[in-house]
């Protein structure tokens, strides 16, 4: 009888994972995984096997396990075996999985004695097993032989630390009995990982092969070198069993027969032998279930909850039905319409915080990318200047003119209001891009019908570009508008008496002095050389741009007037991800920051860089224009001016920067209103009211509403997963019931295991035994067998085991027994049986 529950335990796991199984996904319980680790041939691979009860494992002296094998347990009715390498193909028979491990561990190290930390992963089915993940690892060595490495003690030391430092993994230290304990690297490595010794069993092999007259009694009973989870002893088959082909359950008989008949373990033989070690783990993976399954539990209850509605849905369902068909077209054109108008319009519920899209997009076009443009074409001081200049000369012809020519103020106006043109159609084609995204961004819902998507998304998309071509018209048409009458009678034209007074500052406004139009993160580009870039809080102000060390602002690093700073693009450098601009001094002596004639400021998107662009307009910096189209012979040309000309050259310069103020202010404030009302308002009408209808005359109504094939596998996938989660929730509520744990062990003093000092294992020497007032380490709620009092404290000593033991030395109720049980330790009835085998 193992674990109380145990029975039940099992059963009801698999019929878990079967459920999760049926609908293609795990439960993801995270059964523990176990190790076994110990130095070569202390008989890990045997442990291993005797778990499995199949003879599997390649066998021989020396190292033999020179790969990880990733053993994995599934209980199944059939009884096979499948490589993770070896896809599709099941092996029955298990020689052949030996072959094929030997042939695949050869195929990476090679046949001489190499490693290799890339696993084997092999899976078997069986009736007789438990759902567990066995590992079997390289035995550790210290000495390297054939081709292996010279460090193939430290490469097999980060090979098991890979696998032993996980919380599930339970760790199997193997050692053999005739080697000293003290020395074990199995429980040395098994220390580090788990100081605590929550996941640590000693297991002791080859007790049979101990000098004749020796035992490894103390250490089984944890008195010697005691473990929190103690030692369990195992006999495994000699290697002439193995050579015998001795079958692994008459070879567990064999063990039991040993532990009974030895005079030295006979009294605890209930808890030595391979049984006893499964029962062990079963009882932790019990444990490791009952820990993990509330978590499990509410991870299910939520997902039930999630399901409820759509699986509500799905019922009744039936995909022929045209009545179905006509209600889900209804609903899912009025969702395309009201989603669409949520992303133009705004709204609180399902807002995107990973980008701008739809209407905030749109509006950082209008008034942040748009008048940038505007303002980037328009202004040219020197062109403008040269231009005017011609102007006034070719209307005056070949006299020489007293007065200032309207004529020549009416030529540059016109040429300027022209330049708006192209600005005006950028912005309708980024505003027709963002409409075009969003639609599709909106009928990504419309995925469970592809048809429908697709026609949903063609039809409003040729709308749009209807509507684009009379937008661009109507913009056209604006501007046509501008330059058929120069208003010079406009209110906030400033005439020609106050043009011939006014200085060339106009383009100097400025915001109120010290408002702060725009804070955030800029990096400032300088060389490795200068200290590399850096990242800064930086402050646009009206007269000035600050950075500091961050956004608490407390620290200020430099503070540059924006008197006569331009901005100029840059070209991102070759490895750069960053998007870059540079701010410059228009007066070439001087400096803007330290020794840097320009600063390179970096932001992480385009976007970010046109809004820091448009922030710069508005406090008066604007963008160098490319001058490489300018004749190098205008300055002789424009500068060499008569004190008259010169004087007409600034006041119409005066009156056309006045009038094409108006007229931005003009373009500025009816481009997206022309926009919104032909544009995106017509699409949103179009969308509440035609679309529908433009549907049903686009073809069979049966085939617009036809169901993807992914959406017919989603809805039979998600009823079958509600159905699965609802079983598994049920069976949980068995398991809670049905299961009890057991307790860890308390701590125990293994002080000796950080020492250095070798102890001896074997009983005879009567230093190695502790004093019979008992350490905490065996005074737990560990039942132990009676322990001797040692002779090295007082008294004569006490033969371990005299000659021909009587039948009834163990069985009789004597209190003067020798070997009974001081009165710290509770003693406990005899387990040997009526007939002991001889």
């Amino acid at each position: 009888m193992g674990n109380r529950g145990m029975e039940d335990l099992i059963p009801l796991i698999n019929k878990l994972q079967d459920a999760f199984s049926s609908i293609g996904q795990s439960c993801n319980l995270d059964l523990p995984q176990i190790a076994v680790v110990g130095g070569q041939s202390a008989g890990k691979s045997s442990v291993l096997e005797n778990f499995v009860g199949r003879d599997f494992l390649p066998r021989g002296s020396g190292i033999v396990t020179r790969r990880p094998l990733i053993l994995q347990l599934c209980f199944n009715k059939a009884e096979y075996a499948e490589f993770l390498h070896c896809k599709g193909r099941k092996f029955v028979d298990f020689e052949e999985v030996r072959a094929e491990i030997e042939a695949e561990t050869d195929r990476i190290t090679g046949s001489n004695k190499g490693i290799s930390p890339i696993p084997i992963n092999l899976r078997v089915y069986s009736p007789n097993v438990l759902n567990l993940t066995l590992i079997d690892l390289p035995g550790m060595t210290k000495v390297a032989v054939g081709d292996q490495p010279l460090d193939i003690e430290h490469q097999i030391r980060d090979m098991l630390l890979q696998f032993i430092t996980k919380e599930s993994c339970l760790i199997l230290a193997v050692t053999p009995a005739n080697q000293d304990l003290a020395n074990s690297d199995a429980l040395k490595i098994a220390k580090e990982v788990d100081p605590q010794g929550l996941r640590t069993i000693g297991v002791i092999t080859k007790l049979d092969l101990m000098d004749e007259g020796t035992d490894a009694k103390d250490i089984l009973e944890n008195k010697l070198l005691p473990l929190r989870r103690g030692y369990i002893g195992v006999v495994n088959r000699s290697q002439k069993d193995i050579d015998g082909r001795k079958d692994i359950r008459a070879a567990l008989a064999a063990e039991r027969k040993f532990f009974l008949s030895h005079p030295g373990y006979r009294h605890m033989a209930e808890r030595m032998g391979t049984p006893h070690l499964q029962k062990q783990l079963n009882q932790q993976l019990t444990n490791h279930i009952r820990d993990t399954l509330p978590g499990l539990r509410s991870k299910l209850q939520s997902q039930v909850l999630s399901l409820e509605k759509e699986v509500e849905e799905y019922k009744n369902f039936r995909p022929d039905d045209p009545t179905r068909k006509t209600k889900a077209l209804l609903q899912m054109v009025q969702q395309f319409g009201v989603d669409f108008e949520k992303r133009i319009e705004g709204s609180g519920d399902q807002v995107d915080t990973a980008e701008l899209s739809g209407g905030a997009k749109i509006n950082r076009i209008f008034h942040e990318r748009f008048p940038f443009e505007l303002v980037k074409i328009v202004f040219d001081e020197k062109e403008l200047r040269r231009e005017i200049s011609h102007a006034i000369k070719n209307v005056h012809g070949v006299r020489t003119g007293l007065f200032t020519p309207d004529l020549a103020f009416e030529a540059i106006v016109k040429k300027q209001i022209i330049k708006l043109k192209e600005p005006c159609i950028k912005c309708i084609d980024l505003v027709i891009q963002e409409l075009i995204n969003t639609v599709r961004q909106c009928t990504n819902k419309l995925g469970s019908y592809p048809r429908l998507r697709e026609e949903t998304e063609r039809i409003v998309t040729t709308y749009v570009r209807e509507r684009e071509g009379k937008t661009k018209d109507q913009v056209m048409l604006l501007i046509d508008i501008e330059l058929s009458y120069i208003n010079t009678n406009h209110e906030d034209f400033i005439g020609f008496a106050n043009a011939q007074q006014r200085n060339t500052h106009q383009n100097k406004k400025r915001a109120i002095p010290n408002q702060v139009i725009r804070k955030g993160w800029l990096t400032i580009n300088i060389s490795i050389m200068k200290g590399g870039s850096k990242e800064y809080w930086f402050i646009l102000t009206a007269e000035s741009l600050s950075w500091y060390k961050d956004e608490e602002e407390k620290e200020k690093k430099y503070m540059l007037p924006l008197d006569n700073l331009k901005l100029r693009d840059v070209e991102k450098g070759f490895m750069s991800t960053k998007h870059v601009f540079g701010v410059f001094n228009t007066e070439s002596s001087r400096n803007v920051y330290k020794d840097l004639r320009q600063i390179e400021l970096a932001c992480d998107t385009q976007e970010d860089v046109d809004s820091w662009k448009a922030s710069f307009l508005r406090a008066g910096v604007y963008p160098e224009k490319d001058q490489g189209c300018v004749v190098d012979t205008a300055p002789s040309e424009t500068f060499s001016m008569d004190p008259q000309l010169e004087r007409q050259v600034e006041t119409i310069r005066n009156l056309v920067d006045s009038y094409i103020g108006i007229v931005n202010k003009s373009i500025r404030d009816l481009m997206p209103k022309t926009i919104m009302h032909l544009m995106i308002n017509s699409a949103k009408d179009f969308i509440h009211s035609e679309l529908l209808a433009y549907l049903y005359s686009s073809g069979d109504q049966n085939s617009l509403m036809e169901e993807s094939a992914d959406q017919a596998q989603r809805r039979d996938e998600m009823l079958r997963m509600y159905h699965a989660l609802k079983e598994a929730l049920h069976i949980i509520g068995d398991i809670t019931t049905t299961t009890v744990t057991v307790p860890v062990p308390p701590p125990v003093n293994d002080s000796w295991m950080q020492e250095a000092s070798p102890t001896p294992q074997r009983r005879p020497p009567a230093a190695a035994a502790p004093p019979p007032s008992r350490p905490p380490a065996v005074s737990g709620p560990r039942p132990g067998p009676p322990l001797n009092p040692s002779p090295a404290f007082g008294g004569p000593p006490i033969p371990s085991r005299p000659g021909p033991p009587p039948i009834n030395a163990f069985g009789s109720n004597n209190h003067q027994d020798p070997f009974s049980a001081p009165p710290l330790i509770p003693s406990r009835p005899a387990r040997i049986p009526p007939g002991v085998p001889r």
